[in-house]
């Protein structure tokens, strides 16, 4: 009996493995479909180099080199902002706060990556944009920096978890060797354990980047929804994530505004499947 229960588990949770990538490969063949009939007409050429985004003109402009732009910009940003903060925060969980109030930090960030992206984006229209606006002399505070800010936000759970997870697997012997060498606990830190865990930390990074790239109504309600390409971080910017949110309600199903906004889709998808495979390339470097 126990052995059939087993197999009946193992077989069920091979379907479930089966249909996920199966599920995958049919939302990529679906933008495929569309995407495909778009680019036969309107060239990839000009739909990646483009720098106008009228779709609709006459004749339609469907330029998204802005739109990567913008969504380049505000991704750097927040990496730039969630990466050091949540590598600091996870080596203080891992290796200094006491147990206690590891416990609770743990909770707080589990809570953290609990909160959904139109309440982080409502909470930054009203708190972070006017102060963006009053502190930097801007004429608008809905701007890429803004949109930075609350995207680092959403990524530093993600950053600190796994990173904490991948420092506390680093071995007691490496730690207890270094100590017993003479090294502080501050060098322990940073040249043995930092160092073993740094394919996992890598991993967390990619995978918070590929959190900041996909999200939508957090950069639709405070980045300004600007379809240019910024000169400055403090100006409006427009990421693709947002464009297909803001614009798929409004086409023509089969039109050529309905399919350009699958080809961006389908754009959008082989970057976020590049830093997600980049990332699982570590993580598996990781546990190996």
């Amino acid at each position: 009996m126990r052995k059939t229960i087993d197999s009946i588990i193992e077989a069920i949770i091979f379907i479930c493995g089966i249909l996920s990538i199966v599920f995958v490969v049919l939302i990529f063949g679906f933008l495929l479909k569309e995407g495909f009939a778009f680019f036969k007409e309107y060239g990839v050429i000009n739909f990646i180099v483009g720098k106008l985004w009228y779709p609709t003109s006459d004749p339609a402009k469907f330029g998204i080199l802005s739109m990567i732009f913008g969504s380049f910009i505000v991704t750097v940003g927040a990496c730039v902002i969630a990466v050091p903060i949540g590598i600091m925060a996870a080596l203080y969980i891992s290796e200094i706060a006491p147990k206690g109030v590891r416990d609770v930090l743990k909770s707080f960030i589990e809570l953290m990556a609990a909160v959904p992206s139109v309440i982080i984006g409502f909470v930054g229209m009203v708190t972070l944009v006017p102060l963006v606006r009053t502190m930097f002399d801007v004429p608008t505070g809905l701007t890429a920096f803004s949109g930075a800010v609350m995207l680092a936000f959403m990524a530093m759970p993600t950053i600190i978890t796994i990173s904490e997870d991948a420092i506390r697997s680093v071995p007691w012997s490496y730690k207890e060797g270094a100590l017993a060498l003479g090294a502080t606990r501050w060098q322990t830190i940073r040249r043995i354990v930092l160092k073993a865990a740094m394919p996992g930390i890598i991993a967390a990074v990619m995978l918070g980047i590929g959190r900041v790239v996909g999200e939508t109504m957090a950069v639709m309600m405070i980045t300004g929804n600007a379809a240019h390409i910024p000169h400055s971080i403090f100006e409006p910017v427009r990421t693709m994530t947002a464009t297909i949110a803001a614009e798929m309600g409004e086409t023509v199903k089969g039109g050529m505004h309905y399919r350009a906004l699958f080809a961006l889709g389908l754009v959008l998808f082989i970057i976020t499947f590049a830093v997600n495979f980049i990332a699982d390339l570590f993580s598996g470097k990781s546990k190996k």
